[in-house]
């Protein structure tokens, strides 16, 4: 059994609630006994969803095929996964790549991140440098054939 102490407009009144069965209630207020019945609300939660479009590191989001690692798959470019500043460049124009090599480290989020190769192929520019900040989307490397 629960009491309260409740004032409305001035008024002082003490509830005891008795019993809760269900949607009733038995309760007791000032020394009257009272059988309620108890609605809910069904609550909205406000907190909002976020949604984040898709990122595709290659650009050809319209094209998008499945394929072996080992295939070449022409030329193409990294693009940052996430907003973040680099830390690492592992490599240099000229240099081959296997599917899955990592190319530099990031710093997003407090978090070291790793971007690797999406294709094999040969280095052909990078355009960042070590301590640049990039955006989501930014070209970081650029990969041919």
């Amino acid at each position: 059994m629960k009491k309260y102490k409740f004032a409305i407009r001035g008024n002082q009144y003490e509830v005891d609630i008795i019993k809760i069965e269900n949607n009733q209630a038995e309760i007791e207020v000032n020394g009257t006994p009272y059988q309620i019945d108890i609605q809910t609300e069904v609550k909205i939660a406000k907190t909002p969803v976020l949604t984040r479009s898709k990122v595709f590191p290659t650009g050809e989001s319209d094209k998008i095929k499945t394929s072996k690692p080992e295939e070449k798959k022409g030329a193409g470019s990294i693009k940052a996964p996430l907003p973040g500043v680099i830390l690492e460049v592992k490599v240099k124009v000229g240099d081959e790549v296997k599917f899955g090599d990592v190319l530099m480290v990031m710093e997003a989020m407090k978090m070291e991140n790793s971007i690797r190769a999406d294709k094999a192929g040969k280095i052909v520019d990078i355009k960042v440098n070590v301590g640049d900040s990039v955006l989501e989307g930014n070209v970081l490397v650029e990969i041919g054939s």
